[in-house]
């Protein structure tokens, strides 16, 4: 069983950058769509990015134009760049697969942007 580990998350200024990592214990060749999903306080866990395995990507409104999502199938990693952060992009952020399955969740990596 494919196990998904996020990392890369942390404090940062609005308009900063940062490159969230979901690594998978095994591979995720087979896995057609991957995404990144957040989950801020008090709020439900929402979509953010996909990208299928021919690369087609995908991302919520709110998110366009900032962020890019990418994956490395030999790797078995799926990546996500956030450029110009802004305080409502503060959550933690999860890596699964679309739909979603409750086996892949992880502990997720948590995002802070600071106004």
């Amino acid at each position: 069983q494919v196990q998904l580990v996020e990392s890369g998350g942390g404090l940062v200024q609005a308009g900063g950058s940062l490159r969230l990592s979901c690594a998978a214990s095994g591979s995720i060749s087979s896995i057609n769509v991957m995404a990144w999903y957040r989950q801020a306080p008090g709020k439900q866990r929402d979509w953010v990015a996909l990208v299928t395995s021919d690369g087609i990507t995908n991302y919520a409104d709110s998110v366009k134009g900032r962020f890019t999502i990418s994956r490395d199938n030999a790797k078995n990693t799926v990546y996500l760049q956030m450029n110009s952060l802004k305080p409502e992009d503060t959550a933690v952020y999860y890596c699964n697969r679309v739909p979603q399955t409750s086996k892949y969740w992880g502990q997720g990596t948590q995002v802070t942007v600071s106004s």
